[in-house]
């Protein structure tokens, strides 16, 4: 049996809340009950029905497509089955993600993979700020699982990040792994933005450059070679070529401890500098 697919019929007007469009809040519906769920964009209740046009077919394998960077929300919380993004996404990609894959062969917003617990989120383009971090108000990220970025992440990424692996294939913006409390963020990209590991409590970050401003509260610890990287792309599987293609080098690397200023047990890894 194929999957279930949903197609945008037109952009939304405003920003549209996909957050009850999951495989496991789906299981057992037929078509006239997908139809008549209600979904919040703005002030409005809008019917999928009248949003998408629906192919049905087993919700475990939801394929979402002619998406917008309007949709938000999509995988919110969702303990299992697959989510195939055709085309950009809103903000918020995997909030609270619990099980299962999200794969956005696009663009998306901020905050994608926020506090997830486990699972997989694939992104094909580009990822906005907050990027595995932690939305506002709380005080933990990412919390396990697996992000791979293939294009570039904005600011903060990783921010507040507990647990898990989040690999940024691009360059990443300023303030990258900020405020860490625990887990891994790896950038192979040439670029990485403005003092990386700002507030760093433990932790690894690993950077393919150095960043265009280091942080100052990071004590050089000399150069090292670093057998454990290797373990890294064996953790990942076969999701980043990139991750493999580097790390087949020797994983010799320049180590940072830091930030000093917040008891200093987190660490920058740079491989060229």
């Amino acid at each position: 049996m194929s999957g279930l697919a949903l197609t945008l019929r037109d952009p939304p007007r405003q920003r549209l809340d996909l957050s009850p469009l999951t495989p496991d809040r789906l299981a057992g519906l037929d078509e006239a009950a997908i139809a008549a769920i209600e979904l919040i964009s703005g002030n409005q209740r809008l019917r999928v029905g009248d949003l998408f046009a629906i192919a049905i077919g087993d919700p475990a394998d939801l394929s979402i497509r002619n998406a917008c960077d309007k949709l938000d929300f999509i995988g919110r919380a969702m303990t299992d089955g697959t989510i195939t993004v055709e085309g950009d996404a809103g903000a918020y990609v995997g909030l609270g993600l619990r099980g299962g894959r999200i794969h956005v062969r696009g663009g998306v917003g901020p905050w994608a993979g926020a506090e997830m617990h486990r699972g997989v989120i694939e992104i094909d383009g580009d990822a906005g700020d907050f990027t595995a971090g932690a939305v506002p108000g709380e005080t933990k990220g990412m919390r396990g699982g697996l992000v791979i970025v293939r294009g570039n992440a904005g600011h903060r990424a990783g921010d507040r990040m507990r647990r898990g692996i989040l690999v940024i294939e691009g360059s990443v913006g300023s303030h990258a792994g900020s405020r860490m409390i625990a887990g891994t963020v790896a950038v192979l990209g040439a670029a990485v933005g403005p003092y990386p590991g700002f507030g760093m409590k433990r932790g690894s970050l690993i950077l393919s450059s150095a960043p265009e401003r280091p942080s100052p509260t990071f004590a050089d610890c000399g150069a090292h070679d670093l057998g454990f990287l290797k373990l890294l792309p064996q953790a990942v599987g076969d999701r980043s070529s990139r991750l493999a293609e580097l790390w087949a080098m020797p994983p010799r690397v320049r180590r940072f401890a830091g930030d000093l200023a917040a008891g200093g047990m987190g660490e920058i890894l740079i491989r060229r500098i």
